[in-house]
């Protein structure tokens, strides 16, 4: 049976081909079309799942969309006549957006791909964040907690799973919240007042927090006010997202917070305007945490569970996911490798065949790497044109060289095998440097990332010697797989690990299980071979602004576009003309000196 998932016309569109039950292939649009958050209806992604299996859109079984449009449009209508008069300018905007493409899904889904109506199904968008945490989770029986903006109406919801091994699942939803009453809403907010973009820099919040103090925690929480049942509501008097489209804090929020930073000034933390701005991240990212936690230890007094499966843009916040794993009582914390909208593309497939078809149970392979492949031949291609230097090697060649490259501080472009499918490079299009000092961590800023110089890296480290560098609980693996926790670095490692500790002191760890990704576990060992600590940082590849790259060429054109020292792309490497002569000429004045 072949299922195509799609999500779609709200941020992150991805699609995702699910065969016989288990995953084929799945890839983010903005890969394809190199425009970041790509939200357009994704025909490159869904091109690329179908020729990846083999398959005509004819031979499609069900083509499954991860909302109901219909059920968004009655909540924007909805909310809209309730705000009226007050929403009067946002009204003809929203109807004009809403009637759109993204209500005549099934019309639009026939047309490009030429599948007859019947075929075209629709879940919820929190059955798709719950099922794309629990069914690609290797647990059987699990509690169940998504969290985002919003999606129809829900914006949290628990409940339960539980797969039978050849038999049927079953996903259960307990209650949920509803819009305008949402934590991801909250979170929203403040990246807006912050000068960040809401949907996509709600991680640069949670860094940033890490810089202030909690001082503000009493203000934030007359934002948020808890019920007698255990959920929220917020104080609608301070926020606009649910009556305008053009700000989504009111001036009462002004007046409690200060004026909100101008996106286009640097924050400056030595100042008291900067440090301002850090203290408002701190104490939102603070009253965030503990509304969650509080939220799962509720489900699993409920429940009784020792698994949790967490999904929903807000699964993407390690600072959370580490508090909710230490406190809340459940022993395993799972969180997929996209755990946001693209995710559900996954997950609405794999709900479709398990639920809606009622196939029986499948296990599903552990690992991020659901996207095309790349190809080292077309990097040395590239490169030879270009008069660089190329070598081509096997692994065990290529993997000593890189690791002497890393040893002497050498930033390299690291490409290989499948495309992770997610907003995290784990391993196989990422930027891999030294770990050890803050000039290297300043230099990736400044010279690569072109990025804020408060912003963190991360660490990837073998899942054997994790423990003696970082202060990982019991269960914390889990979550470290996707790098999905942010947990202690050990402090006799800080001085040796500054370029990968954030200013609190903590990591946004990668455990590296040899299976998950062979040569970069043995690369990992190599270097730890030559320097003593098996650690390397762990960014994603890409500058500023664009998407993870996916092809040899798009590696390619960003190290031109930068100072990374050295590419690798399969069994390619290649290295600019100039660092490559400089580098021979070195080696020549050191052996006239012996």
């Amino acid at each position: 049976m072949n299922i195509l998932g799609i999500s779609a016309h709200y941020h992150d569109s991805a699609a995702a081909l699910v065969v016989d039950g288990v995953p084929a292939c799945a890839v983010q649009e903005e890969r394809l079309s190199r425009h970041k958050g790509d939200a357009a209806f994704p025909l490159l992604a869904i091109e690329s799942c179908l020729q990846h299996a083999g398959i005509e859109p004819d031979e499609l079984d069900a083509v499954v969309f991860y909302e109901r449009p219909m059920l968004k449009f009655d909540r924007i209508l909805t909310c809209a006549l309730r705000a009226f008069p007050r929403s009067w300018r946002a009204f003809p905007k929203a109807m004009k957006n809403s009637l759109g493409e993204k209500v005549w899904m099934r019309g639009i889904i026939s047309s490009h791909l030429g599948v007859p109506g019947h075929k075209v199904l629709f879940t919820e968008h929190h059955q798709s964040h719950a099922s794309a945490a629990f069914l690609t989770a290797p647990t059987c029986r699990a509690a169940i907690m998504t969290a985002d903006a919003v999606g129809e109406w829900t914006t949290l919801s628990v409940g339960e799973g539980e797969r039978v091994a050849n038999g049927p699942t079953t996903i259960r939803r307990f209650r949920d919240i509803r819009f305008p009453h949402s934590l991801g809403m909250l979170y929203s907010t403040f990246t807006a007042y912050l000068g960040f973009k809401v949907n996509e820099d709600e991680y640069k919040v949670m860094g940033l927090a890490g810089y202030g103090q909690p001082t503000l925690v009493e203000q934030v929480r007359k934002l948020i006010r808890r019920t007698p049942d255990g959920a929220f509501t917020l104080d609608l008097n301070y926020f606009e997202f649910h009556t305008t489209a053009e700000r989504s804090y009111s001036s009462r929020f002004i007046e409690l917070f200060g004026p909100p930073r101008n996106p286009y000034e640097p924050i400056d933390l030595d100042t008291l305007e900067g440090q301002r701005f850090a203290n408002c991240a701190a104490s939102v990212q603070r009253v965030l945490e503990e509304t969650l936690v509080e939220a799962a230890r509720a489900l699993h007094q409920e429940t009784g569970l020792p698994d949790l499966c967490f999904g929903g843009g807000l699964a993407l916040n390690g600072v959370a996911n580490a508090r909710i794993l230490a406190e809340s009582g459940f022993e395993r914390v799972f969180v997929p490798p996209a755990p946001g909208d693209a995710g559900c593309a996954i997950g609405a497939a794999l709900y479709c065949d398990r639920i809606w078809f009622g196939n029986p149970d499948r296990d599903l392979p552990d690992h991020p790497f659901w996207g095309p492949s790349v190809d080292g031949s077309e990097l040395a291609r590239l490169a030879r044109e270009d008069g660089h230097f190329v070598m081509e090697s096997h692994d065990g060649a290529l993997v000593d060289q890189i690791a002497d490259d890393l040893a002497a501080d050498q930033i390299v472009g690291w490409m290989e095998g499948a495309l992770e499918f997610g907003p995290r490079a784990l391993g196989h299009r990422s930027i891999l440097a030294a770990p050890h000092t803050t000039e290297m961590r300043d230099r990736l800023n400044r010279e690569i990332k072109y990025r804020e110089p408060f912003r963190p890296f991360a660490p990837v480290v073998p899942i054997e010697v994790a423990a003696r560098y970082f202060d990982i609980p019991p269960g914390g693996t889990r979550l470290a797989r996707f790098m999905s926790g942010v947990f202690p670095v050990r402090r006799e490692w800080r001085s040796r690990l500054q370029a990968i500790t954030h200013v609190d002191g903590t990591a946004r760890v990668q455990v590296l299980e040899p299976a998950m990704s062979p040569r970069l576990h043995a690369l990992l060992e190599a270097y730890g071979q030559r320097t003593g600590i098996p650690v390397l940082l762990n960014t994603s590849f890409n500058l500023a602004g664009e998407p993870i790259v996916n092809r040899a060429v798009e590696g390619y054109s960003t190290f031109l576009r930068c100072k990374i020292d050295v590419l690798v792309a399969g069994g390619t490497r290649v290295m600019k003309r100039t660092s490559a002569m400089a580098k021979t000429q070195v080696a020549k004045i050191k052996e006239e000196v012996a």
